[in-house]
């Protein structure tokens, strides 16, 4: 039996499966309407990678903070969730297929994309985990979703991680894509992994050193980040990496891009530790997949540490590196639709 995790002021209780109207915003009953969904119609760079049915939408999850999302398709509710630099363009090859089975939900995480990039606080925690996972959760509840299956890559399947935690009645199975736990990454870090992973450790750097260093020339970030990896340029349509390179050029895109990893770096490992300590396990379905060539299969072992932290884990490697849904979406469709589509 999963031991429950203790409330504290670092580490709230799990919440009920939300509502529009229940929904934990973090603001005061009654102060505010429930969050909705405000859907656009303005055009915007990538339209043409997405079905006509995929309409844009954004939901103000705070005061001043708006995530914006693209969802399309009919079914069950299903989230997805991309990394980083990118934005929920990753998700374009694998979408087709999704959206014939389900409600297909992709936001740009709080920082990333057309998402609110604001300033984060001294102890990074408006870009926790925590506080990105509930953005989403908030996002799911304004589109009328409160139980939802997960399908997240990279940063993407960290937030998901601390959303089965946090949310566990909400999250129904969770499939998260060439990661190991984070908890796990940074204390078993080897001078491999740094070299590999080198922008775990240059993005956490003070403020606003590696903010002014990727503004003055946010495309060749990319290129550096990206086309360095196993697949190099070739795994991207021309059309998705510009359009990745079009939203780290954003103001403040740089910003919460490292805000996101200084939170990786310490706040969400303490509610890591949190969990660990309380022995809390996740209980849903989990799959986790890793690309066979890919930086995390070189230096980990993802089953092992994902049995650490979940009851029920399986999975294996894909024949790829790690942008799994650009460069094998159809082996990734083969692996996750069977599971996400199971007891529908």
């Amino acid at each position: 039996m999963n031991a429950a995790r203790p409330p504290s002021p670092a580490h709230p209780a799990p919440a009920a499966a939300p509502t529009a109207a229940t929904v934990d915003t973090g603001v005061t009953a009654g102060a505010r309407p429930a969050p909705t969904a405000e859907f656009t119609t303005e055009a915007h760079p990538v339209d043409a990678l997405f079905p006509a049915t995929a309409k844009r939408l954004f939901v103000e999850v705070e005061p001043g903070v708006r995530i914006h999302a693209r969802v399309c398709g009919d079914g069950p509710p299903l989230l997805l969730i991309h990394g980083h630099p990118q934005t929920l363009a990753i998700w374009h090859r694998v979408l087709p297929a999704l959206a014939e089975r389900f409600t297909v939900v992709m936001p740009d995480l709080r920082g990333y994309g057309d998402s609110s990039k604001p300033a984060g606080e001294a102890d990074h925690g408006n870009y926790s985990k925590r506080r990105m996972a509930l953005d989403l959760v908030t996002v799911m509840a304004a589109l009328g979703h409160a139980r939802f299956r997960v399908l997240a890559h990279d940063r993407g399947a960290r937030v998901a991680h601390r959303m089965a935690a946090d949310h566990p009645v909400a999250v129904e199975r969770l499939a998260l894509l060439d990661i190991a736990p984070t908890l796990a990454m940074y204390e078993q870090t080897t001078e491999t992994f740094a070299r590999a992973y080198w922008h775990w450790f240059f993005l956490i750097q003070p403020a606003p050193m590696p903010e002014r260093l990727i503004e003055a020339d946010p495309a060749a970030y990319a290129l550096d980040v990206m086309g360095r990896r196993h697949a190099g340029l070739s795994a991207f349509d021309p059309r998705a990496f510009a359009e990745y390179q079009r939203a780290l050029a954003l103001p403040g895109a740089a910003h919460g891009m490292c805000e996101d990893y200084r939170a990786a770096a310490g706040i969400d490992l303490a509610h890591d530790r949190a969990d660990r300590d309380a022995g809390a396990k996740l209980a849903m379905p989990l799959r986790v997949y890793w690309g066979a060539q890919g930086v995390v299969a070189k230096c980990f072992d993802p089953l092992k540490e994902w049995r650490r932290v979940a009851a029920d884990v399986d999975g294996g490697p894909l024949p790829c590196g790690h942008y799994i849904p650009e460069e094998a979406p159809d082996a990734l469709l083969a692996a996750v639709m069977p599971f996400l589509a199971e007891g529908l």
